[in-house]
Parts: C-alpha cells; sequence; structure tokens
C-alpha cells in the first residue's frame, strides 16, 4: 500500500491509501467522488435543534444521478429560507431491522432495540422534523437497498399505532424523487410513500417527481442527460416547491391527535 492519507469509498467500502483517492474505483467501479478520507469516525448523534425538512439520499452513489437531484431540492429549501438536514445514507452504517415485531407484537418497540448503529439518531431525526423528501434510484424496479434498510427500521415509530400508543409522525409531509435509466419510476415512488402513509405522513400534491433516461443508452450518458434536460430542473424544483407549501400550513399541528390509526 503506498504512503499518505486514508480514503474509504462509500459505496464498497473499499479502502485506499495515497495523498487523493483513485479516479475509479478498483472493487466497485465508482468515481473518485464516492471516495471520502477517514479521519475521525464517530456515531451519528442528533444535537435537539429543530429543522423543517430531512432531506434523505438513498442512492448507493452519493454523487452521481440522484445525488444531482437531491442538489437541486437543495437549492430550492435554501432559496426559501427552510431549514433542512442533508444524509447520503452511504456514509453511514444502518444495519438490516432485526424483525422483533415477528417475535411478539410489543418487541418492536421505540427507542429502537438495535442502538448499535445510526439509526437511532435518524429516527430522533425523523421525529423532529416537520417534512421529510427521499430520493432514490430505481433498482430493478425498485428502491436502492440502502434506503429500504433505512424504512424498514421506521417500523419501531409505525409500530407505536399498533401499541395503542401516541403517534409521533401523523400529518407531516413526505416529498420523493426518484432518477433511473429506465423503467420503474413509478413503481418505485410508491413503494417508498408506503412506507410513511403508514406512518400518517401527507404526500405532498404533486410530491413526486421522476427521470429516467432510456435502455437504448448508455449508463454512463445518463449524468450527462439529466442535468441537461430542463424537465428535471422543473420538476424536481417543483416537488420542492409543493412540499414547503404544505409544510407552511401546519398540518401536522392541526391535526395532532385527532386522526384515527389506519395501519399495517
Amino acid at each position: 500500500m503506498p504512503p499518505g492519507k486514508v480514503w474509504k469509498c462509500h459505496v464498497c467500502g473499499f479502502i485506499y491509501r495515497g495523498e487523493s483517492p483513485p479516479e475509479e474505483c478498483p472493487q466497485c467501479a465508482s468515481t473518485y467522488r464516492e471516495y471520502e478520507e477517514i479521519t475521525d469516525t464517530k456515531k451519528l448523534r442528533y444535537d435537539r435543534e429543530k429543522f423543517d425538512v430531512l432531506l434523505i439520499n438513498g442512492s448507493n452513489h452519493r454523487a452521481n444521478n440522484t445525488g444531482y437531484m437531491v442538489d437541486l431540492i437543495e437549492e430550492v429549501l435554501k432559496e426559501k429560507g427552510v431549514s433542512y438536514r442533508r444524509y447520503n445514507l452511504n456514509e453511514f452504517t444502518i444495519n438490516h431491522c432485526w424483525c422483533c415485531y415477528s417475535m411478539r407484537d410489543n418487541a418492536c418497540r421505540y427507542p429502537c432495540r438495535d442502538q448499535l448503529d445510526d439509526m437511532p439518531a435518524f429516527h430522533e431525526m425523523i421525529i423532529a422534523a416537520k417534512g421529510v423528501i427521499v430520493a432514490s434510484p430505481i433498482n430493478w424496479n425498485n428502491m436502492a437497498a440502502r434506503l429500504k434498510d433505512f424504512l424498514d427500521r421506521l417500523n419501531c415509530i409505525q409500530n407505536l399505532y399498533l401499541l395503542k400508543k401516541p403517534g409521533l409522525t401523523e400529518g407531516k409531509i413526505v416529498g420523493i424523487t426518484v432518477s433511473g435509466h429506465e423503467d420503474g419510476a413509478t413503481k418505485t415512488a410508491m413503494d417508498i410513500y408506503l412506507y410513511f402513509q403508514q406512518m400518517g405522513y401527507i404526500l405532498a400534491p404533486f410530491g413526486i417527481s421522476y427521470r429516467t433516461h432510456g435502455a437504448q443508452f448508455n449508463t454512463n450518458t445518463d449524468t450527462e442527460y439529466l442535468k441537461s434536460d430542463p424537465l428535471v430542473n422543473q420538476k424536481v424544483k417543483g416537488m420542492a416547491y409543493n412540499v414547503i407549501e404544505m409544510l407552511s400550513l401546519d398540518i401536522e399541528g392541526k391535526v395532532k391527535g385527532k386522526l384515527v390509526p389506519v395501519c399495517e
């Protein structure tokens, strides 16, 4: 190994030593943009400061097509002066759900029994934020596996309703954006939404945006296409504006304690 700094690929976990990361990851072929220098790794903590929107990039590639869409959303949040926190899931440790509910109903609880990874901090931020915007690529007509783990781990919050305990998320707002090479955008978006619907979230009107390229093109042309297509800018930013408009209505405050939980 050459001397120098230590770099980690957030896609596959490959460790590289050198003054700068490789142009292409030798293990998974990701670009240098997916590398981050390893300095001091600490478990994610929530500082309890209130904010409006939790912005989640669920892609395995934080700096690729889905990341670009998240950049557009971030521009809108900044423009409107909305407080937010952005997280790229591939930078954090999120374990598979232990499926405690399958042992007995009340074994799935909040706080989550799994306190070994970064998810407990995300639980706290989900509850604190007024809304969530989730971005995902399309992987085989579905969301990214990292995002699926993240959403599965929200079960402990959703299960509060089934245990006849006060809910912590009803009336919050959700928006969803999806990028992909070919088919599956609507299915992916609705699969994501189902999780939030089960927690009492309200999908913003026109709250789903997506854009795909096409199977007839090589995937290495997708980024250029997305960045040059005005519809991407219009749709993704439009979805973000719609989420912000819904947040301004304070629906969460108006329906708190008034809804009948209908979930599984």
